[in-house]
């Protein structure tokens, strides 16, 4: 696939990925001709986690591999891990 086939879009907290290719192919011969249709699509979509900036998502397409970056707003960056005692 190529990175002008992926369509991302966000709505509310949901981000959706999909992707459409077709391909055509013809071949003439003296006695016959062959033609060849090929259609593939997908579509998933993936709820946003709280805390994460929808407006501010980034997509790259390198090397195959599809890559999306989604930030973290400020207050969600502050809140520290912590372990809890099973009691």
């Amino acid at each position: 696939m190529k990175k002008e086939d992926f369509k991302i879009d966000v709505e509310g907290d949901m981000l959706t990925i999909s992707a459409e290719t077709k391909e055509e192919k013809e071949e003439k011969e003296k006695k016959f001709t062959r033609k060849e249709f090929s259609y593939s699509s997908f579509s998933r979509s993936f709820t946003i986690p709280v805390g994460t900036r929808a407006d501010k998502i980034d997509a790259r397409y390198e090397d195959g591999v599809l890559k999306l970056l989604s930030p973290k707003t400020e207050e969600t960056r502050k809140l520290e891990a912590k372990h809890i005692a099973v009691k």
